[in-house]
C-alpha cells in the first residue's frame, strides 16, 4: 500500500543523477530497472528510505551535491553521456566526480552553449515543453537572404508536419555568398534550425548557441566548462515553467 513518503519511480532516479525525468521513464520501459529485485514498470511508486531500485543492476543512491554546468560544445561531439557507436561524447570534456547528464542537446555538428547537471528537477524544469526562456543561436549559412525569407523563418515553418513557433531572426553581417543569421527560439524541437533553412533552400554551414535564458557562452573557449552561478541557476528556474509537483 502506498505510503506517505512514496515518489514516482522516475522522479526518484531523476533525484539520484541518472537522467532527466522524461529520460527515466524511457530507462524504465526499456526493462533496465528493477526495484527490491523485480522488474519496474512505468507508474511503479517507491519508499527511497526503504526500496532498493537498480538501474542496469547498480543501486541508486540520493545526491548530496548537485552540479549545474556550462560546456562550450565543440563539433564532432555527440551530445550523449555514452555512445554505442564509440564517438566522442560531451562527457570526455567535463570532469566531475559525479553522474551528470546534459539538459537537451546539440547535434554533432554544432557548438556552443551546453548545460550539464545531476539535478533531476532542474533538468526537468528547463526541458519542460512549455519552458518560454529564450536561446540565441549564431548561424552561418549560404548562399544568401531576402526578405521573403527571412520573414518565413520568423512566422514559422512546417517541418515534420507541424509548423514551427515564431522566432527571432535577424541578419548579423552578411557577404557575397555568405550570411550570419541569429535566431531567437523558445521551442527546442530536434535539429530545428537546420530543418527550418533546409526549407527555404539555405545551406547551413556553422551553427552556434551562445546563450540559454540568462546564462552566457561569454569567452568560454571550445571544449571548456565553468560552475554555473547561483544567480544563473535561479534565473533559469525562474524563466522555466515549474515542474509538476507529483
Amino acid at each position: 500500500m502506498p505510503g506517505k513518503n512514496d515518489v514516482r519511480l522516475q522522479k526518484f532516479m531523476a533525484e539520484c543523477g541518472v537522467a532527466s525525468r522524461r529520460k527515466c521513464e524511457e530507462i524504465i520501459e526499456s526493462g533496465k530497472v528493477k526495484v527490491n529485485g523485480h522488474p519496474a514498470k512505468l507508474g511503479d511508486k517507491v519508499n527511497p528510505k526503504r526500496d532498493i531500485v537498480t538501474v542496469r543492476g547498480k543501486r541508486l543512491n540520493k545526491v548530496d551535491r548537485m552540479y549545474y554546468i556550462a560546456l562550450n560544445k565543440p563539433r564532432g561531439y555527440v551530445t550523449t553521456v555514452s555512445d554505442e557507436l564509440g564517438r566522442k561524447t560531451v562527457m570526455d570534456l567535463v570532469d566531475v566526480d559525479a553522474r551528470i547528464y546534459p539538459v537537451g542537446r546539440l547535434d554533432k555538428d554544432s557548438e556552443g552553449l551546453l548545460i550539464l547537471t545531476n539535478d533531476g528537477s532542474f533538468a526537468n524544469a528547463l526541458t519542460h515543453p512549455k519552458h518560454n526562456y529564450a536561446k540565441v543561436y549564431r548561424v552561418t549559412v549560404r548562399p544568401s537572404v531576402n526578405d521573403e525569407i527571412l520573414q518565413r523563418l520568423r512566422t514559422g515553418i512546417e517541418i515534420d508536419g507541424r509548423k514551427t513557433a515564431p522566432c527571432d531572426v535577424s541578419v548579423i553581417t552578411e557577404e557575397e555568398g555568405r550570411v550570419v543569421l541569429e535566431f531567437i527560439l523558445r521551442e527546442g524541437r530536434n535539429r530545428q534550425i537546420r530543418k527550418m533553412c533546409e526549407a527555404v533552400d539555405l545551406e547551413v554551414a556553422r551553427l552556434k548557441r551562445i546563450s540559454i535564458g540568462p546564462v552566457k557562452l561569454g569567452m568560454l573557449k571550445a571544449g571548456e566548462s565553468r560552475r554555473l552561478t547561483d544567480n544563473e541557476v535561479k534565473k533559469l528556474l525562474r524563466s522555466a515553467t515549474p515542474n509538476e509537483t507529483e
